[in-house]
């Protein structure tokens, strides 16, 4: 009598949640883009798709297939080596510095 429970100790706040793939893909092709100071419709008809679906993928809304990717970063005169490179660059400094950058994915 009079023992006293212990309460189990509280975990640290969960990690940050990661970026999805394709928002950070979105991400990249939108900043490259306006670097180079072109519009949805004119990168969209350089490489053959909608300035709707453009969109989508740069809101990360949408997963593009290679083949799409490959003629998006051709029309942004960027190769996937080059995308994947600086997404890789980026994700693994965000994860250095523990500061999630950009849309994040939610997992519930």
């Amino acid at each position: 009598m009079g023992e006293l429970l212990r309460m189990p100790d509280r975990p640290s706040s969960p990690p940050a949640p990661e970026p999805l793939w394709r928002e950070a893909v979105g991400e990249q092709l939108r900043r490259r883009r306006h670097e180079h100071r072109r519009t949805l419709g004119e990168v969209a008809e350089r490489a053959g798709i909608s300035t709707q679906y453009l969109s989508e993928i740069e809101r990360g809304l949408k997963d593009p297939s290679s083949e799409i990717l490959a003629a998006v970063t051709g029309a942004l005169d960027l190769t996937l080596l080059d995308l994947t490179t600086v997404i890789t660059r980026d994700l693994g400094s965000q994860r250095r510095t523990g500061a999630p950058q950009g849309p994040l994915a939610l997992v519930v």
